[in-house]
């Protein structure tokens, strides 16, 4: 019998404060919320400045409002707009789970957009400057899966050194996808969009960050998702693509898009 590792037996509540509780997901999303927000005061001020520290602090409850709802509502239109329109009060139950990082980072960028032109401030410049900073809430999040137990790979060699017997994913040894992107949406991601930051002749030319961004996470989630297991209801796509994959296409060609047109800010 080759010997897998079993999921370990975590508690999915942080604190219980009587009827209060605080869970490993809503405590990721705060932790990189707060992490993004304390870096991003530092690189807005890097030359050439796009806002002031004053201006990044009102954007924190934009953005965590677009996390939240884009991330919702992206859940509900991409992966079961059946359901939801059959039982529509259900979208309102967050906490029961189903949050799509292709709809909160719609929802973040309909936000920035709206708060850029509110402000004044250029526009690419600042979203150079955020996307930076969000592959921590991405690695957050997804050691929140992990912890929650959810979103497992796909059945593992059984010889596989970390291969995994989830609670709720069957008898087999599974991947445990979860970690995987991780490294790759979070750490790998991270070490790039701040190496690339630390180059004023690339913080100047708006849009470039911004395009890095959205190439390596589409390339990172391609890569990812060929070792998790896609979702029961909706299963392989066109070409045996998982939407995960789909939906990362347009984000590459996006980001491509960007880093082409950029120009240097003057």
């Amino acid at each position: 019998m080759i010997p897998v590792l079993f999921f370990p037996a975590f508690d999915p509540v942080v604190v219980q404060l009587g009827p209060f509780a605080i869970r490993w997901y809503a405590l990721a999303y705060i932790v990189g919320l707060l992490l993004g927000w304390r870096l991003m005061r530092r690189l807005v001020g890097l030359p050439p400045v796009v806002a002031s520290q004053l201006q990044t602090d009102d954007f924190l409850s934009w953005a965590t409002l677009g996390v939240v709802l884009g991330g919702r509502l992206g859940y509900v239109l991409f992966y079961q707009p059946g359901f939801y329109l059959a039982h529509p009060l259900k979208a309102l139950e967050v906490w029961q789970g189903g949050m799509s990082f292709h709809g909160g980072a719609l929802g973040v960028a309909v936000a920035a957009i709206w708060f850029c032109r509110k402000n004044a401030i250029p526009l690419f410049g600042f979203a150079d400057r955020l996307a930076v900073v969000t592959p921590i809430g991405l690695c957050l999040g997804r050691i929140a899966n992990f912890i929650n137990g959810e979103l497992w790979g796909r059945e593992a060699p059984a010889d596989l050194p970390w291969a995994m017997i989830f609670p709720t994913g069957g008898p087999v040894p599974r991947h445990p996808s979860q970690l995987y992107q991780a490294l790759l949406e979070g750490v790998l991601l991270f070490v790039v969009m701040f190496a690339l930051s630390r180059r004023e002749a690339i913080r100047a030319r708006f849009g470039t960050l911004t395009g890095v961004f959205l190439v390596g996470y589409g390339l990172a989630r391609i890569v990812g998702e060929l070792f998790r297991q896609p979702d029961a209801f909706l299963g392989f796509l066109f070409a045996g693509a998982t939407m995960g994959q789909l939906l990362s296409l347009p984000m590459l060609l996006a980001g491509l898009f960007l880093i082409l047109r950029a120009k240097k800010a003057a």
